[in-house]
């Protein structure tokens, strides 16, 4: 039963073009972006394994809008009543949606980074980009973790939302809007802004460089490990909440 869900699950994420369209996207961007930031940009980035994943974060919001897709979709369509006629304790269908969604968020994930990286070493021959430390692979292997953890968001705020246009709006304007928007109150700001859970997850990865220094903000209050702790507890708890609401409303 399982493998069939996975299957299905798998064969109605793919039935569409917006998830091709949006996996173009989310790894042509990023790629593009790191590219002319590592031939263009001075001494104020300088090239180090964390800036070669800087704007990562723009996949992740893609990722962010295709978990949306597959999950908000449903209930504007009317499949997600016919899978849950299909399996009536509704629980493991999400699951295999979860499952599914975040495998591609991983392999997203780690497409991105190791191609930013390789595209950053390619530009900047000069600059030692070899992954020497702990912390340098962590920075482009963690991606995988960090796309994992955005997708579960998604497919959470998806199925508390249920409208495909409200959830888009909500992660849409956190992400690229509301989030960095503490940063620039005075006073208490940045220290909210610590705690915000994207920004969570570009400290793990050493990827925050462009928000940092300048704007002085204060050291992160937890470790590496610590921040992706913190990120995926955020994205496992929207998850829950929406599997709960869910299993409990009319699809």
């Amino acid at each position: 039963m399982i493998a069939n869900l996975l299957r299905a699950e798998r064969i109605k994420l793919f039935s569409t073009r917006a998830p091709w369209w949006c996996l173009a996207i989310a790894i042509i961007a990023p790629l593009a972006l790191t590219m002319l930031i590592f031939a263009l940009a001075g001494p104020e980035i300088p090239p180090t394994v964390g800036n070669t994943q800087l704007v990562s974060g723009n996949g992740r919001t893609v990722l962010l809008v295709l978990a949306v897709f597959a999950t908000a979709s449903e209930f504007n369509w009317g499949t997600m009543r016919l899978t849950f006629q299909a399996v009536p304790g509704r629980v493991p269908a999400l699951l295999a949606k979860v499952v599914v969604v975040g495998a591609l968020g991983t392999v997203l994930g780690l497409v991105i980074s190791f191609g930013s990286w390789g595209l950053a070493s390619l530009v900047r021959p000069d600059a030692d980009l070899a992954l020497h430390t702990g912390a340098d692979w962590r920075s482009v292997l963690g991606q995988g973790l960090v796309f994992l953890f955005t997708a579960v968001a998604g497919v959470g705020v998806a199925l508390l939302l249920r409208s495909v246009a409200f959830a888009l709006t909500v992660v849409i304007v956190w992400t690229q809007v509301l989030e960095g928007l503490f940063v620039f109150i005075p006073g208490f700001g940045k220290y909210v802004y610590q705690w915000m859970p994207f920004h969570a997850a570009d400290e793990f990865v050493g990827a925050s460089g462009l928000t940092t220094g300048p704007l002085g903000l204060p050291s992160a209050p937890l470790g590496p490990w610590g921040n992706l702790g913190y990120f995926a507890a955020i994205a496992v708890a929207l998850y829950v909440a929406g599997v709960l609401v869910t299993a409990r409303r009319d699809a």
